[in-house]
C-alpha cells in the first residue's frame, strides 16, 4: 500500500524523454491522486492531465545553437552529468513575480522540455515569505490558540478551534476539488491547522490526502509538523475482528496519505453489543504499531465512556454535541473528564449557522418569514432549540449575544465558540467549513482575542435558566445519533 515519502518530490528532467516522463508522472500521481470514487457528493475537476505533443523534440536530438551542441556534460572524475547549455531557472516560483497555478506551471514545464530545454534548476528555498512564515506560527492572538489532548504516554496538540469538513457529505452545495484543496491552504495558512472529517464524510478523507501532499510540497518541513487530520471511523455492528479493525484503518491511512493516523475517533451504534471494547482494544493495538497517534471517540455517553476506561483504553477525548443552547456535556461528562483527564471536542457549536446575526430579529414560525433553513445543520439545530425553549427564547438569547458581540466587536457566533471553549474539560470546538463555497477564517480568528468578562457570563446564563434540562429531554449528550 503506497504512503507517502517523507520528502517532496523534485521534479527533474534527464537524457531520455521517457525517463523524463516517468519522473514527471511520480510527481502528478503524488499531488493528484486518483479521483475519489464516493457517490455522497459531486465533485468537479478542472484539468485533464498533460498530453504528449506529437511534435515534441526528445532530449538529445540533434539541435545546435549557434554552431555550438545544445548539451554539454559536467563532470569531475567518475561523476557526470550531461545537461541543456541553456538552464531553466526556477527562482520565479519563491514569490514576488505573480501567483503560480500549479497546473498550469506543470504544463509550462512540459512545453519546455518539449522544445529541447530539458534542464531545471530550483532549490529547496525558493519558497514565498508568506509560506516561509505562515501565519500560524505567528499569531497567537490573546486566548489560549491551542490545546493538547492526552492520556498517560499518548498527546496530541490541536487548534482550539477545528475545521469540521462533515459539509462535505453533500447537502451544502458542490465541491470543486481544486478550490476545495486551496481553500484548505488557506485555512491552514491562517493558523486553523487542525481538520475534523471521517470515513462517512463523502470525500472529505481524499481531501485530505491532496491537501498533506500540497503541504508537503509548497510548505517548510515545520509547517507539515503542526498540521492535524482527526478521522472518525463509523462501522457496522459487525464482529470487531483484528483483520477487520486493521483493513478498515488502512482505508483511511490510504485515503489520507498518511503512514500514521493522528487521531482515530471511534462511533459504535448499538451499546447492547460490547464489540466495541473489543474494536477499541484493535485500535490500541494499532496504536502501538505507529499506525494511530492517538485513539479517541465520537459520539459515546458518560456510562459507556468510564467503561472504556475502566478497561484501561487509553483515549484522549470524545466529540459530543456542545452548544450555549445544550450544556448536557457540563452536567454529567465533564465531571469524568476532569477527573480522568479525557477532553471533549465539541460539535454543533454555531447549531449549524443558528447562532448568528443572519437569524436575529427573525421569525421562523411564520412561513418565508427568515432565511430557509436549507442544510441538514440548519434543520437538525432547529430541533434542539424547539425542544429547549421554541423560537422566541432563542430571540432572546441571540438578542443578548449580539449585545456581548457589539461591546467586544466581535459576531455572535464568536461569542458562542468562546463560551464552549471556556467550559470544563473542552480542548477544541468545531466550526463547519464550506470549503470553495464560503469563508470565515477571520471570523474563527477572533475567537482568539476575545475574553468574555464576568457580565456577559451572567448575562448568558440569565437567559439560558429559562430553557428546558435537555438531559431530561433527550438524555446524555453522546446519544443524539442512537435515537
Amino acid at each position: 500500500m503506497p504512503y507517502p515519502l517523507q520528502s517532496p518530490q523534485l521534479l527533474r528532467f534527464h537524457r531520455c524523454r521517457y525517463t523524463k516522463m516517468a519522473t514527471l508522472h511520480l510527481h502528478s500521481a503524488l499531488a493528484n491522486p486518483t479521483p475519489f470514487k464516493s457517490t455522497n457528493t459531486q465533485i468537479s475537476t478542472r484539468r485533464e492531465p498533460p498530453r504528449r505533443r506529437a511534435n515534441s523534440v526528445r532530449c538529445g536530438e540533434a539541435t545546435q545553437v549557434t554552431g555550438e551542441t545544445h548539451r554539454v556534460t559536467v563532470k569531475n572524475g567518475n561523476d557526470s552529468l550531461d545537461i541543456c547549455r541553456v538552464l531553466n531557472g526556477m527562482w520565479q516560483t519563491s514569490g514576488g513575480w505573480g501567483r503560480i497555478d500549479r497546473d498550469d506551471a506543470v504544463e509550462a514545464m512540459l512545453r519546455y522540455a518539449d522544445a529541447g530545454l530539458s534542464t531545471f534548476d530550483m532549490a529547496d528555498h525558493f519558497r514565498s515569505r508568506k509560506e516561509e512564515q505562515p501565519k500560524e506560527f505567528r499569531n497567537s492572538a490573546g486566548g489560549q490558540f491551542r490545546a493538547v489532548v492526552k492520556n498517560g504516554k499518548d498527546s496530541l496538540e490541536i487548534c482550539r478551534v477545528v475545521n469540521g469538513m462533515w459539509q462535505t457529505s453533500g447537502g451544502w452545495g458542490q465541491i470543486d476539488r481544486d478550490n476545495a484543496v486551496d481553500a484548505m491552504l488557506k485555512y491552514a495558512d491562517a493558523g486553523l491547522i487542525t481538520f475534523d472529517m471521517a470515513d462517512i464524510y463523502g470525500p472529505a478523507e481524499d481531501l485530505y490526502g491532496i491537501f498533506i501532499n500540497r503541504v508537503r510540497q509548497e510548505r517548510p518541513p515545520e509547517y507539515l509538523e503542526k498540521v492535524r487530520g482527526l478521522t472518525k471511523w463509523v462501522p457496522p455492528p459487525v464482529k470487531m475482528t483484528s483483520s477487520f479493525v486493521r483493513d478498515s484503518i488502512n482505508v483511511s491511512r490510504k485515503r489520507m496519505d498518511v503512514a500514521s493516523l493522528d487521531m482515530l475517533q471511534f462511533h459504535w451504534w448499538d451499546y447492547a453489543n460490547t464489540g466495541y471494547l473489543d474494536a477499541l482494544k484493535h485500535l490500541t493495538d494499532l496504536k502501538e504499531e505507529g499506525k494511530i497517534k492517538t485513539v479517541a471517540l465520537t459520539n459515546f455517553d458518560t456510562e459507556r465512556l468510564q467503561i472504556i476506561l475502566e478497561n484501561e483504553i487509553p483515549v484522549v477525548s470524545n466529540q459530543v454535541q456542545h452548544s450555549i443552547v445544550d450544556m448536557r456535556p457540563q452536567q454529567k461528562m465533564a465531571e469524568l473528564c476532569q477527573l480522568t483527564g479525557v477532553k471533549l471536542i465539541t460539535y454543533g457549536t454555531v447549531m449549524g449557522g443558528l447562532l448568528s446575526e443572519k437569524f436575529l430579529d427573525t421569525n421562523l414560525n411564520i412561513p418565508f418569514a427568515g432565511p430557509p433553513l436549507n442544510t441538514p445543520s440548519l434543520q437538525k439545530y432547529k430541533r434542539m432549540v424547539d425542544a429547549w425553549g421554541g423560537w422566541s427564547l432563542f430571540q432572546a438569547l441571540l438578542q443578548t449575544l449580539k449585545g456581548i458581540a457589539t461591546k467586544h466587536g466581535v459576531s455572535i457566533a464568536n461569542v458562542a465558540v468562546k463560551y464552549v471553549l471556556d467550559q470544563q474539560a473542552v480542548a477544541g470546538s468545531m466550526v463547519g467549513v464550506r470549503l470553495g463555497l464560503s469563508e470565515h477564517i477571520q471570523d474563527c480568528n477572533a475567537v482568539f482575542s476575545l475574553a468574555l468578562d464576568e457580565e456577559d457570563v451572567n448575562s448568558i446564563k440569565e437567559v439560558t435558566k429559562k430553557g428546558k434540562n435537555l438531559l431530561k429531554v433527550i438524555g446524555d449528550c453522546g446519544d443524539e445519533y442512537r435515537r
